[in-house]
């Protein structure tokens, strides 16, 4: 059921801390269900990530990977970058609505030691300078006090991560309520689009003819305070057209 987001900049060390958490949670008899940016990117990382369609596909995909897993026993660690404040907003709606608890760590690390970790990888597995630099530069730090930032966890090198205050917050407080914005609303009755439909339709005549009795009305009946004219009109209408 939770949700963990990962993020941090290129080769800061995401996985190694995503595995550190797996084996946390594993130790307390739950299911970890990890989704791997890295699987999706295979060899072709560069390519995709220098490619601005391309990087929004995956992290579409990325999302719905996510989602797809949520459920109310297990675990779920998104490991990516998730550097656009924007994104982490998605995924903070979308677990609200699943009624899902939820956080956010944050892998720190200097950027000249992140390259460095980089040059060490296998020739294959490594980012471009261009591509490093590139993500680098669209990073959008997460901050603690937007909702969806929060609660917030900070990895750094060579220090422990308090994996105890993760599991606290997943599991010792309750999901966000979801809200209208993330709630699907329910239909009160079998014919309640026909309703809905019915009761909306006006014509453009309709609205034309009951304007110029506004009008008509008005002139003879003049208002002072002209900034309630629209408030005027609008109650005439829901009086005329209903």
């Amino acid at each position: 059921m939770p949700l963990i987001t990962i993020t941090g900049l290129p080769s800061s060390g995401k996985t190694t801390r995503t595995n550190e958490i797996k084996k946390y949670f594993e130790k307390q008899c739950k299911k970890v269900v990890v989704v791997k940016e890295n699987e999706l990117l295979g060899e072709n990382k560069n390519a995709i990530l220098s490619d601005s369609k391309q990087e929004k596909d995956l992290r579409g995909a990325l999302k719905a990977d996510a989602l797809r897993v949520l459920n109310k026993d297990d675990v779920v660690i998104l490991d990516a970058a998730n550097y656009i404040k924007g994104y982490r907003y998605e995924l903070y709606c979308a677990s609200k609505q699943l009624k899902t608890t939820q956080c956010l760590v944050q892998i720190l690390a200097a950027i000249e030691q992140a390259w460095e970790w980089n040059e060490e990888r296998p020739e294959g597995e490594r980012y471009t300078r261009e591509v490093f630099d590139g993500l680098v530069g669209r990073y959008e730090a997460p901050n603690s006090s937007n909702r969806w930032d929060a609660p917030l966890f900070t990895a750094v090198a060579n220090e422990a991560l308090d994996l105890e205050g993760i599991h606290a917050a997943l599991y010792l407080s309750r999901p966000p309520p979801p809200n209208q914005s993330t709630q699907t609303q329910p239909l009160t009755s079998t014919n309640f689009l026909y309703e809905l439909d019915h009761t909306t339709q006006v014509t453009l005549a309709e609205l034309t003819r009951a304007r110029r009795q506004f009008i008509s009305y008005t002139k003879m009946h003049p208002v002072e305070d002209c900034g309630k004219l629209t408030t005027l009109f609008v109650q005439y209408l829901n009086t005329t057209l209903s």
